[in-house]
C-alpha cells in the first residue's frame, strides 16, 4: 500500500491508524478485564479506558514530533 501524496492524509494514515488501533484496545480491555466495582477509574469506564487506548496509540506512533528541518552546513 503506497502512502497519499498529501502531507495532511500521509498525517492521517500515520496517526490515525495506530490511535484507532489503541481505542479499540482499550475498549477490549475494559469489555474483558474490566473492573465490576467501579473503583478502578480507568476500567470501570468504557469511554474513559478507550480514550486512554487512543492516548497511547497516539503516543506509540510518535506524538507529535518535531518536524525536522534541513541543517545548514557552515564550514
Amino acid at each position: 500500500m503506497e502512502l497519499p501524496k498529501s502531507p495532511l492524509a500521509r498525517f492521517a494514515v500515520r496517526r490515525g491508524i495506530p490511535i484507532l488501533l489503541g481505542a479499540a484496545g482499550g475498549f477490549a480491555y475494559y469489555y474483558f478485564v474490566g473492573c465490576v466495582s467501579g473503583t478502578c477509574p480507568i476500567t470501570s469506564n468504557p469511554w474513559i479506558s478507550t480514550a486512554y487506548g487512543g492516548l497511547i496509540g497516539f503516543v506509540a506512533a510518535g506524538g507529535l514530533r518535531p518536524v525536522r528541518k534541513a541543517q545548514k552546513n557552515e564550514a
